[in-house]
């Protein structure tokens, strides 16, 4: 028992000024990414659910590469899409040493570095948006279908569009409904940004295991994981008030 708690929870370690320090700074790095892929990724699943929602012979030009896109993403790894993303952007913006050509898209673009930020955070950023606007996009799909059909044929004799009848009536109610799957999503895109460290951004799993080998001791590990807590426990409670609000609402309306 002393050997675990000498090998996992040595505060010595943990709370080492360096060690530390170096343990804040890649978790500082795991809320950026956490919370703009969030927001991107809720933007782009609810673009390509409204998307998915089109109608008539012209919209299924638009419905099934959507349908396509949704099924690819969901059904590849985060990781791999991490590995794909950030080779890919790369190769397409160096120059062919042979030809002397430049590649198809701008460095600006291939090996980002905006706002100050590595290119490996701009990276697991892209990736995790294409992968979580996927599975929000089903989130928010539900939703929609949730919705009571009378709602559309309403809006639809009131004289809008499909359209309009979406951007106004469905999707705000549809939006409301599902709230606490899209935060159960939020929790784990914050969970999964610990992948993009395979590419060489130091977040706080990589710098965990930097002090580990330096160290021989898991103890930065443990603060790690503790600082996930930190962060995902009072969200997971926060969706089950939220299901537990609908739920009295959904009561109340069948009373």
């Amino acid at each position: 028992m002393d050997q675990i708690i000498s090998q996992y929870f040595d505060f010595g370690v943990m709370f080492d000024p360096d060690n530390l320090d170096k343990v804040l700074k890649g978790f500082w790095y795991t809320v950026k990414l956490s919370i703009i892929s969030g927001v991107l990724s809720l933007s782009w699943g609810l673009i390509l659910a409204v998307l998915r929602q089109t109608r008539g012979r012209w919209g299924a030009v638009i419905r099934w590469p959507t349908i396509a896109y949704i099924d690819v993403f969901r059904g590849i790894p985060a990781l791999l899409v991490i590995v794909l993303v950030s080779g890919s952007l790369a190769a397409l913006s160096v120059e062919n040493l042979v030809t002397g050509e430049k590649g198809p898209i701008p460095q600006s673009i291939g090996v980002p570095d905006w706002f100050s930020q590595p290119a490996p955070f701009w990276y697991g950023v892209i990736a995790l948006t294409l992968t979580y606007g996927a599975y929000m996009a089903e989130v928010y799909r539900a939703g929609i279908e949730a919705v009571p059909n009378g709602q559309m044929e309403a809006a639809r004799s009131l004289g809008m569009s499909h359209g309009q009848a979406m951007r106004k009536v469905i999707v705000p109610q549809a939006i409301r409904k599902v709230i606490p799957p899209l935060l159960n999503d939020f929790i784990a895109l914050t969970k999964d940004t610990t992948l993009v460290s395979v590419i060489g951004l130091i977040e706080v799993l990589q710098a965990s295991k930097d002090i580990q080998s330096e160290t021989l001791n898991s103890s930065a590990v443990t603060l790690a994981a503790m600082m996930f807590l930190l962060c995902t426990i009072p969200m997971a409670r926060g969706v089950d008030i939220l299901i537990s609000r609908q739920q009295a609402k959904f009561q109340r309306g069948l009373a």
